[in-house]
Order: C-alpha cells, then structure tokens, then sequence
C-alpha cells in the first residue's frame, strides 16, 4: 500500500509512501486517506492527524495516468471523497512538507490547521498548463491568503514558490530544516494530548464556521469545470505532451 497509517501517542499518522513515484496520488490511495481520516475523527484516542510524505518529496499531485484511466462511471472521484473527509475532521491536521509539494500536494495544505515544511520545499499549483483549473476550493482560498495579483502568479502561471513564500503568504506556519520537519510538526500534534478534546474540536470549527459552506460550494463549481476541462482537446493535447516528454502545443487553440 502507498499510503501509510500508524497511531501513537494521541497521533494519526498518514504518510504518502510512494516515492518511486515521486508519491504521485491514485484513486486507490485517495480511498485509503480518505479512510484514515474518517477513523481518526471518530477515535477516541486520536487527539491530532498528521499528513506527512517522504525525505525530499511531499506528493507530485495527481498520478496522471491512474488518472486518465479512472471510468466516468458517475461515482463521487475519490480526490472529492479525500477532501470531504478532510474538511470533515474536526481534530486538528497537522502537515509535515518534507520537499516537492505539487498540485493536491499544495491545495491540501491550505486546509490543514498546522502547515510546517522544509528549507527544501518547492510548492506548484500547475492546473492551467495541464489545460484543468483549480481544485479543492484553492481559487477561493489561494486569492484569501495572497491577494488577486499574487493569485494570478501562482494559479495562472503555475509560478512555484519556496517555503519561505508559503511562510509569508500564510500558507506554513514555519521552513525548518528538511531533517527536522517530520519531529517539530509531531511535537506540535502531541501538544494536543494535554488540551481538552472537546474545546479544540468546538474552537476549530467555530475557526471554520463562516467560511466552510464558500468552501464547499466553491469545490462543486470547481470539480464540474475541472471534469469538462479534463475532456477538453487543450487537456488532451497536455496529457499527450507529458506521457511523450514533449512541450506542449496550445498554438492551435
């Protein structure tokens, strides 16, 4: 399995572990966290998840190719499956970035409630030259944080930004070295073993309480535009580009 579980000491750990790919996300691994969160909300022993990946790696985003082979069968996609059962915990998430943070690998991040990543990180939101648009209510989120102009760097361009941009930006809370990540982000999360469960839970959703319906509703107009991108001839022609390690042609549309 590439996604790892283990719980220890108040602490649900959920570790992408798929770094011969670059810890690229399939269905089957979107399931799989979407899982882990469901039952860490509902442990009584968890106080606090923590989303961590491997030494140089966070994720790469989406596994393009598990991707395009998903069936259209009209199914909830499991990335909207992972990120309803991320909005729905109300136990605080904490995200160690140990390196690359592309895609999901970023958006995700602005859904946690701890974001710590390393002197190392490289953040990307690349949608718009994989001819998609933005997902998991970033085009809300990223222009709440940055402002529009900076918004239009990082999503319409596909700018990647450092650790120390994300820290200024209010994406992390701090760039540590990348060996010290992982430890410093669990210090945080074991923290919560000694605060009163129910008055984090209560806080963290009074925290989210007038925002979460903009966001809820920003993911569903995001996920129908990105699902009629992804059949679109600029999608193809991306997807074509990147399995033949070639530039991509948008000179024709």
């Amino acid at each position: 399995m590439s996604i790892k579980t283990a719980t220890f000491n108040g602490v649900a750990t959920i570790e992408i572990a798929r770094p011969e790919k670059k810890n690229a996300i399939t269905s089957a691994m979107y399931h799989a966290m979407a899982a882990a969160l469901d039952a860490a909300a509902t442990d009584p022993k968890v106080r606090a998840v923590l989303i961590t990946g491997q030494p140089g790696i966070f994720t790469s985003g989406n596994d393009i190719e598990d991707f395009m082979q998903r069936p259209a069968d009209g199914a909830e996609p499991p990335a909207i499956a992972f990120m309803r059962a991320m909005l729905g915990c109300d136990k605080p998430i904490i995200a160690a970035v140990t390196g690359a943070a592309i895609g999901i690998g970023t958006t995700l991040l602005l859904h946690c409630d701890f974001v710590y990543v390393s002197d190392e990180a490289r953040l990307a939101m690349p949608f718009v030259s994989l001819g998609l648009v933005p997902e998991f209510a970033s085009s809300l989120g990223v222009p709440e944080l940055m402002g529009n102009v900076r918004a239009a760097e990082k999503i319409l361009l596909g700018d990647p930004f450092t650790g120390a941009d994300a820290v200024e930006c209010g994406i992390a809370n701090a760039v540590l070295p990348a060996s010290e990540v992982v430890a410093h982000a669990r210090r945080v999360a074991e923290r919560f073993n000694g605060l009163p469960p129910g008055a984090v839970q209560e806080s963290k959703r009074l925290l989210r309480r007038a925002r979460i319906q903009a966001v809820h509703e920003t993911i569903a107009v995001e996920s129908e535009i990105f699902a009629r991108r992804l059949r679109s001839p600029e999608a193809q022609e991306a997807f074509s580009a990147f399995f033949q390690k070639r530039a991509p042609d948008f000179s024709k549309f």
